[in-house]
């Protein structure tokens, strides 16, 4: 396989998106978390590349991706990548990964587009608890949230080492493209509409959370849940809730391992994936509910 592209630009409902695509093999779909851009998962992309077809994406009004027109709800961000796939040509169900934010999303797909999905593996996924570091929420409180988002060298290098349980992974680097990403004019309102959406003070608002999870729950897509045991923005003891509201999922903790395992844990990551997806059944599609419904329960 010849060496791994850096991104590049595709238009979506008539806006820039960054993303990557390398490889061949069955697709392959890469969700980062709130604030964040494809570059959680430059490790992932460069290990699966050699036998599946990998897209990353910056979601929109993150990273290298214009905003959005619509308001930043979750069905709206599933709706996203869906119109992403369409303008990639990507027709075949797709494994999708998702960190945090881009769990939750993931799964949002999953029931409104299950046609879409061969299976679903959530990383350390908003969804399953209501618990959430006090840094988003205190986001919900106006106008606190916009001074407590100005970016600052300081601010940048609090979130990066937030994410990691070995502190080595918070590099010079990471910090200085966490900054330039900040000072995008779009940065602050974008984040904080989507966490707005999301939760309030008391943390990760639980109606849409019961919803999702009681309509994932139906379907028979294969599932793998996986968390960091030193997860400082969403706690680790979101995965026996998640064991109990997804029974047949499959499920991992990583030790010593913060909120981006696919980062700090980077080969053990791929190898849980490559095998998750090797043993899982290949589960028949379910067709596609009609526009503005959910699937049915089956």
């Amino acid at each position: 396989m010849s060496a791994p592209a850096g991104p590049r630009h595709v238009t979506v409902d008539g806006r820039r998106v960054r993303h990557r695509v390398d490889g061949d093999g069955p697709p392959v779909v890469l969700l980062h978390g709130i604030g964040r851009s494809l570059r959680d998962f430059t490790e992932q992309h460069e290990l699966l590349a050699d036998r599946y077809r990998v897209y990353s994406l910056d979601l929109p009004g993150y990273g290298g991706s214009l905003p959005m027109a619509e308001p930043y709800t979750l069905p709206a961000l599933a709706r996203f990548v869906g119109r992403y796939l369409d303008a990639v040509g990507v027709e075949a169900p797709a494994h999708l990964v998702g960190n945090s934010l881009g769990g939750a999303i993931a799964m949002r797909l999953a029931v409104a587009e299950p046609a879409r999905v061969a299976s679903l593996a959530l990383v350390n996924s908003a969804g399953f608890g209501r618990e959430v570091t006090m840094m988003l929420r205190l986001l919900a409180l106006r106008p606190l949230g916009r001074l407590l988002l100005r970016p600052s060298r300081a601010a940048a290098r609090r979130t990066e080492r937030a994410l990691f349980h070995d502190a080595a992974f918070a590099t010079a680097e990471r910090v200085a493209y966490a900054l330039e990403v900040a000072h995008q004019p779009y940065a602050a309102r974008v984040l904080l509409e989507t966490a707005h959406n999301l939760g309030t003070f008391r943390g990760v608002s639980p109606q849409w959370r019961e919803e999702l999870l009681t309509e994932l729950a139906r379907l028979d897509v294969p599932t793998l849940v996986v968390w960091g045991d030193r997860d400082l923005i969403l706690p680790a003891a979101h995965l026996a809730a998640a064991r109990t509201r997804l029974p047949h999922a499959r499920t991992h903790l990583f030790t010593n391992c913060g909120h981006m395992p696919q980062i700090e844990c980077a080969e053990e990551f791929s190898r849980l994936l490559v095998d998750f997806w090797t043993a899982a059944p290949a589960a028949e599609p379910a067709p596609s509910p009609p526009p503005g419904r959910t699937a049915a329960p089956r």
